[in-house]
């Protein structure tokens, strides 16, 4: 028996308070479940953001998508984690990640390392906030008990034996950094390797749950359109290595009418796992339809 899906919307763009709010509150009308913010540099801090998202809406959770481990200290992080969850009345979802865009730890004066290093910080970082907020002698103590729900991105071997053993939810770029890039360029996966990760990873998660994981995809493209060509091409100058039919294949990546981008999500689901799907903002409104179809579905 499948999950019920859920819908997140990552908010992407600086914005005063009011107009911080009443954004939040779109998305809450158009029927997200979490309204999240990432951790870059140029984009809003992710816990003052969530508090203010909860301030104005009612029913969403609220989470980090995904957190730059590597901008952290653990026990800062914790205080961080417990505050937030606390002042959002317990509807915090924490995300992390390794980081992957090296220029912005440069230009915050931070180690980037190795990938290992990355992501050997990353564990430590779960795993000393697992103690720390855990204990009862924490303070400040989160409202969520035992533990605010934790989601792990990344696509890695040892990032997916991270997930299954700590995560609640597991994460997919559908995307790897870029060959050469500094800046964080995302290059697309293909359809048959997410496939080949999505099996790695529940290979791994059969030693560590006893209930099947919650599985997350982030959407990098929802376009409505009757012609789907058409409506990918100024796309190709990002994906200069890929044909048009490619980019319409990708698990990124959803085009066409209402009715085709409904069995778009639905596919995913049926061949992937993916119930939690999360929508960049420039395609906050554009998706809104397509949650409606597929709710109960």
């Amino acid at each position: 028996m499948s999950r019920p899906f859920r819908f997140g919307v990552n908010l992407l763009e600086p914005a005063s308070a009011e107009e911080w709010r009443a954004k939040c509150r779109r998305a809450e009308e158009l029927g997200y479940d979490v309204i999240l913010v990432p951790d870059h540099l140029g984009m809003p801090a992710p816990f003052p953001a969530l508090v203010a998202a909860a301030e104005a809406t009612e029913r969403p959770r609220l989470g980090t998508f995904t957190l730059n481990a590597g901008f952290w200290n653990p026990a800062l992080l914790a205080r961080e984690v417990a505050t937030t969850d606390a002042l959002t009345g317990g509807r915090l979802e924490l995300g992390l990640g390794t980081g992957y865009a090296r220029a912005e730890h440069e230009t915050a004066g931070l180690p980037f390392g190795s990938p290992g290093e990355r992501v050997d910080h990353l564990r430590r970082t779960v795993e000393e906030l697992k103690r720390l907020l855990g204990s009862d002698e924490h303070q400040p103590q989160a409202a969520q008990r035992p533990r605010v729900p934790l989601l792990i991105g990344g696509n890695g071997d040892r990032m997916l034996r991270l997930s299954a053993e700590h995560a609640d939810i597991a994460a997919f770029t559908g995307a790897r950094t870029a060959p050469g890039s500094t800046t964080g360029q995302l290059s697309p996966i293909t359809a048959d390797e997410l496939d080949e990760r999505v099996a790695r990873y529940l290979k791994f998660a059969e030693d560590h749950r006893e209930e099947p994981p919650e599985l997350n995809l982030l959407l990098q493209m929802v376009i409505g359109t009757e012609d789907r060509e058409a409506a990918v091409q100024p796309f190709l100058e990002h994906f200069p290595d890929l044909t048009v039919e490619q980019v319409l294949d990708l698990p990124v990546s959803l085009v066409g009418t209402l009715e085709e981008l409904t069995e778009q999500v639905l596919a995913r689901r049926e061949r992937y796992g993916f119930t939690y799907l999360t929508v960049l903002e420039p395609y906050m409104e554009a998706f809104a339809p397509v949650m409606e179809r597929v709710r109960g579905a």
